[in-house]
C-alpha cells in the first residue's frame, strides 16, 4: 500500500484529497499544528481512516520525525499562511511558512526519504498583473506577500528537482473553492451572508473589491488533479483552473438570484478589505494538464455555486432553528 502525507490536511483541499487518498487504497497521514480549539471538522468524517500526526513547517524536528517514521510515497505540501489580504498584515510569517517551510519539507525530505515524491501547492497569484490566460509559460509578477512566498516555494520545488534530482512537482491552481472553505474568504462569506439575510439572521454583507475576475474551481476537482501530477511518469509544473474567469459582483448576482434576493439591497463596500496591490484578473490556461494527464474539472462554475449555497443554506436553516427555539 502506497503511504503519503498532506500537510494542510485539515484545510478544505487537504481534505478532499485525504478522500481521494484513501479512493485510490493509499495509506494517508496528515500534519496538523496543535491549536487550543477543535480544527478537523473538514476531516472528522475520515478520521477513523487516517492518522493525524502533530507538526508544523516552522519546526524542521517535526517534518523530520513524521518522514522517518511513514517513509512516505507522496508528500503533498498544502499548508500556508494562504490569505492574501492578510500577508500584507504579517508578511514575516507568511514568509516564513510558505517559502522556508517548503525548504524545511524539502530538506527533510531530502535527508530522510529522497525517493519521496513531493507535490508543492503553488497559487495562480504567482502571475499577478500579467495579462491571462496564464499558463507555464507565463512570466510570474506576484503582487502580495503570499504572492511572494508562493514563488520562493515554486522556484524551491524547481530546484530540488533539477539540483537533486528528487521528484517535485508544482501544481499551480487558481481560485478553488468549495463548501468547505474557510469563512474569512470572499466567496465563503458571500454564500455564508446571502443565506443567512434569506432567513432573517443577518442584515447586510460588507465586501472590498468587486471587480476582481477570478477562475474558480470547485476544490475536489483540484485535489484530483493534484494526484495526477504527483503520480505521472515525470515531474512537470502544471496550471490547474477552469479556463474561465467572473467577477465577484457575478458571484454575488447568481448567490443572491439563487436565494431570489437582490445583492444590491444588502452589500456595502468597505475599503479595509482592499488590498494595497490589487490583482484585476486571473484566468487560466489548463491546456497541459486536460491533454497530458486527462484531467478535467467535473464541476462547472453554476454546479459549484450551488454546491456553496445548498451547504450554507442547509447550516443557516439549523441555525435558524435553533434560534427560534430559545
Amino acid at each position: 500500500m502506497k503511504k503519503a502525507i498532506i500537510t494542510g490536511i485539515t484545510g478544505q483541499t487537504g481534505s478532499y484529497l485525504a478522500e481521494h487518498l484513501l479512493d485510490q487504497g493509499v495509506e494517508v497521514h496528515g500534519l496538523m499544528r496543535r491549536t487550543s480549539s477543535i480544527s478537523t471538522d473538514r476531516i472528522d468524517h475520515i478520521y477513523n481512516d487516517i492518522r493525524l500526526h502533530y507538526g508544523d513547517l516552522a519546526d524542521y524536528s517535526s517534518l523530520t520525525r513524521v518522514i522517518q517514521e511513514v517513509k512516505p510515497d507522496y508528500f503533498f505540501n498544502l499548508a500556508a499562511q494562504s490569505h492574501v489580504r492578510v500577508s500584507f498584515d504579517i508578511p514575516e510569517y507568511t514568509m516564513d511558512i510558505g517559502a522556508t517551510g517548503v525548504i524545511r519539507c524539502l530538506e527533510a525530505l531530502r535527508r530522510n526519504s529522497p525517493e519521496t515524491r513531493f507535490l508543492q501547492a503553488s497559487t495562480s497569484e504567482l502571475f499577478g498583473n500579467n495579462p491571462p490566460p496564464h499558463n507555464e509559460q507565463t512570466p510570474f509578477h506576484p503582487r502580495s506577500p503570499y504572492g511572494c512566498a508562493k514563488i520562493a516555494a515554486y522556484w524551491a520545488t524547481v530546484n530540488y528537482l533539477e539540483g537533486y534530482k528528487m521528484f517535485c512537482t508544482n501544481s499551480i491552481s487558481f481560485n478553488h473553492e468549495s463548501p468547505r472553505r474557510g469563512h474569512n474568504f470572499v466567496t465563503k462569506k458571500i454564500t455564508q451572508a446571502a443565506t443567512r439575510i434569506k432567513l432573517g439572521l443577518q442584515d447586510k454583507l460588507v465586501l472590498g473589491n468587486l471587480d476582481a475576475k477570478r477562475d474558480w474551481s470547485h476544490a475536489k476537482d483540484v485535489s484530483k488533479a493534484m494526484y495526477l501530477m504527483i503520480t505521472a511518469n515525470e515531474a512537470d509544473d502544471w496550471v490547474v483552473s477552469s479556463n474561465e474567469s467572473h467577477s465577484v459582483k457575478e458571484f454575488l448576482e447568481i448567490v443572491f438570484s439563487k436565494l431570489d434576493l437582490n445583492w444590491e439591497d444588502y452589500v456595502e463596500f468597505d475599503p479595509r478589505f482592499l488590498r494595497p496591490a490589487e490583482v484585476p484578473w486571473l484566468q487560466g490556461d489548463s491546456t497541459k494538464i486536460r491533454t497530458q494527464l486527462g484531467w478535467k474539472p467535473e464541476y462547472s462554475f453554476e454546479k459549484l455555486v450551488e454546491d456553496m449555497v445548498q451547504y450554507d443554506l442547509e447550516n443557516a436553516e439549523r441555525e435558524k432553528y435553533l434560534k427560534d427555539r430559545k
